[in-house]
């Protein structure tokens, strides 16, 4: 199945969207970007997710990330489940969702992409849509993907650290360790020597030594 990879220029598609016709790569302009897919409308799962993703848009945003959700319905179909989400994180505004969600009632994208998931089928025996996350940095490349089934939610604070590592780790020489959080130490990658991460880390870096005697686990402040 055709698919994307890790630091591939991710494909300026054009989508008919919640907010009309877009060509992605002019969509994101000079900002990162997440793009989310959904297996269909008016289902249960992909409900709580987009309601929790809309509740962290400000989060987000905060971190100059452009969300965009998809799902193979109609635009139509889009509008009219966004109320349902909305309602889902009760909101009386019934207010439009903060980011648009791209029609690929084709499912164009989702082959173009490898989206699909062979093991859930809708009632017409066709696949269904994967639980994908694409995080595309300013230079319009893959940064990260995740694909879940069908079955399995997804959890948008990880998404929000993973975007927080992303973003740290694109402009510092350092790598976000297990369970790390904004705030914490961070670790020395293991091509900068002690002379150099000296320089780059005024504050230092401080060892943990291990029974091989290799001084490769370095923590530092980022």
């Amino acid at each position: 199945m055709p698919g994307i990879l890790l630091g591939d220029v991710f494909p300026d598609f054009d989508a008919q969207t919640t907010i009309g016709k877009i060509k992605f790569h002019e969509f994101l302009g000079n900002s990162w970007g997440i793009l989310f897919s959904h297996p269909r409308d008016f289902t249960p799962v992909c409900t709580t997710e987009l309601a929790r993703a809309a509740k962290l848009h400000e989060e987000f945003k905060k971190r100059d990330v452009k969300m965009i959700a998809l799902s193979i319905d109609s635009v139509e179909d889009h509008r009219k489940w966004s109320e349902d989400i909305v309602s889902f994180n009760q909101d009386q505004s019934c207010c439009p969702l903060p980011f648009p969600i791209i029609a690929d009632d084709k499912r164009e994208l989702a082959v173009l992409l490898g989206m699909l998931d062979p093991d859930e089928r809708d009632k017409d025996g066709m696949p269904l849509t994967a639980r994908c996350v694409f995080v595309v940095g300013p230079d319009k490349r893959l940064k990260l993907s995740i694909l879940y089934p069908a079955t399995t939610g997804r959890n948008f604070d990880e998404i929000l650290r993973v975007v927080d590592s992303l973003q740290l780790t694109a402009t510092k020489k350092v790598a976000t360790p297990v369970d790390w959080k904004p705030g914490q130490e961070v670790m020395v990658i293991p091509s900068l020597s002690d002379e150099e991460a000296n320089k780059l880390f005024p504050s230092g870096f401080t060892l943990k030594e291990v029974p091989s005697g290799k001084k490769y686990i370095r923590y530092t402040k980022p």
